[in-house]
């Protein structure tokens, strides 16, 4: 993979679970989840909460290299006019390729097709790498919760981000 490679975004398909769920599994760490590690036997990767409409995927030859996934924060009606992103997940080989990068900018711009006015996101507050990508695309800090998660023997801060989109 080049420096400059600009990985091909699409919208997910159902035939991608099971490419994403392998994703999901090797990419997990404690930098970014505060679930624990998932073990066998896995949960499916779409489910009535998780729908392929809510992912965009990074493909590099064909291979599903990461996902964003984009959802609604509350069912609520006066909520609808925000969008969350809900889960980013690189492979270890596409990182520093641009690949997360190219994927926050595609769910802005389908936060806006999809006629919403804000984009939001929750990171870890150790999470330096998504916290400077994320401030770099626009970002800004609008709230954090302290000591929010006890993870890996440490307390960790839930950083709350948004941006107009």
């Amino acid at each position: 993979m080049s420096e400059s490679y600009v990985p091909r975004i699409r919208a997910a398909l159902p035939d991608d679970e099971e490419e994403l769920s392998l994703l999901d599994r090797v990419t997990w760490s404690p930098l970014h989840a505060v679930m624990p590690k998932p073990q066998p036997p896995y949960r499916p990767f779409f489910d009535d909460r998780h729908v392929p409409e809510d992912y965009l995927v990074a493909e590099l030859d064909r291979r599903i290299v990461g996902y964003v996934r984009l959802a609604l924060p509350t069912p609520l009606a006066c909520n609808a006019h925000v969008r969350q992103i809900q889960g980013l997940a690189v492979a270890d080989e596409a990182r520093g390729h641009g690949v997360g990068r190219a994927l926050i900018r595609a769910a802005v711009e389908e936060t806006r097709r999809r006629g919403a006015r804000r984009l939001t996101l929750r990171v870890l507050g150790h999470n330096t790498p998504a916290r400077k990508l994320y401030e770099s695309e626009g970002f800004v800090v609008e709230g954090v919760l302290s000591e929010e998660f006890f993870l890996d023997g440490a307390y960790v801060d839930d950083v709350f981000m948004g941006r107009a989109v």
